[in-house]
């Protein structure tokens, strides 16, 4: 098993829990979604509305922050460095949507320990001991597995390689049970509405636009990504973007970001399944570099909530039904 040194885990154990106390002192009322009581356990939060009036379903795949002390031991990042690819407060920012009559998923463990945004397939034979190396996939070839080799910016998260039987102890008791949860939430959408939407919920750093080529336009705040049309019908884009530039926000689609491995799996529009990615710009409401809110943050999560409000409002005609062969 690697091992960080003694002295940098106490280091990072204590700093993360620092931070993590004080955000939730200063933004406590902000720190639980408004719901029926969680239905929790070591990977995922789900907050179900009182009843069930939508067939939206939000999830906040990357947004966990829990940093246990196994993992903060094996690690050679400090506790901000280790947060850096975390999206974090995502969860919050949303934490209304169940006053709108939609659940929301919140995924527990940090996407640095587990990346739920990726197949279980997806293991990076550098980090990974055992793994055999196949085609090439740029995610993986760059770190970003589904147990990542590294942070943002490229930092390493470990000195060494992970065991493969570690690698597949994560994905059973992590993975598998937020993905589960996941195709629960949507197939009783499905059943009641006829059809689901998954908006996924994440957020991006700054830089990951600021570099972007605009050819004079302002730079977006929110890139909604849906596989090019793959993953969700053109009307319920539409939809999804109005609210958000209804709320006087910049709104990009699928660049930089058009939606990974839950926009793939889980759109389905042929079917009735919808997904949409959503990345929210991290300095709209966090200061990045400390990882913690910034003095716009109670503003911008109450503007969210009635872009989530309206987006848990989208009803969508049923489907017609092939008519039987004569």
């Amino acid at each position: 098993m690697i091992r960080a040194g003694e002295g940098v885990y106490n280091q990072s154990r204590g700093a993360v829990q620092e931070l993590l106390m004080l955000e939730f002192s200063l933004y406590g009322d902000f720190q639980k979604p408004r719901a029926k009581a969680p239905m929790s356990n070591h990977a995922y939060s789900i907050f179900s509305p009182i009843e069930l009036t939508s067939a939206v379903v939000f999830a906040s795949p990357h947004s966990g922050s829990d940093y246990d002390s196994a993992f903060l031991q094996q690690t050679v990042l400090d506790a901000q460095q280790i947060r850096s690819s975390e999206d974090a407060f995502v969860d919050q920012l949303f934490a209304d949507v169940p006053r709108f009559g939609a659940p929301l998923l919140t995924a527990a463990k940090p996407r640095a320990f587990l990346d739920l945004n990726r197949a279980t397939e997806e293991l990076d034979p550098a980090l990974i001991e055992g793994v055999a190396r196949r085609g090439q996939n740029p995610r993986v070839a760059s770190g970003l597995g589904v147990i990542p080799r590294v942070v943002a910016n490229g930092r390493a998260i470990y000195r060494g390689k992970l065991a493969q039987e570690e690698a597949n102890h994560r994905i059973e008791t992590v993975w598998h049970p937020y993905h589960a949860a996941l195709q629960g939430l949507m197939r009783k959408a499905q059943d009641r509405f006829g059809h689901s939407i998954l908006i996924d919920c994440h957020s991006m750093p700054h830089e990951a636009v600021a570099t972007m080529p605009t050819r004079g336009m302002p730079l977006p705040e929110v890139v909604l990504g849906d596989r090019f049309g793959a993953s969700a019908s053109g009307e319920v884009m539409e939809r999804v973007e109005a609210a958000f530039a209804g709320a006087g926000l910049r709104v990009a689609r699928n660049a930089p970001f058009a939606g990974a491995y839950i926009t793939r799996t889980y759109g389905r529009p042929s079917r009735g399944q919808h997904a949409i990615q959503v990345e929210i710009d991290r300095s709209l409401y966090m200061e990045e570099r400390s990882v913690r809110p910034n003095a716009n943050f109670s503003a911008f999560r109450e503007l969210l909530s009635q872009v989530a409000a309206e987006v848990a409002g989208i009803k969508l005609e049923p489907r017609a039904k092939p008519l039987a062969a004569e």
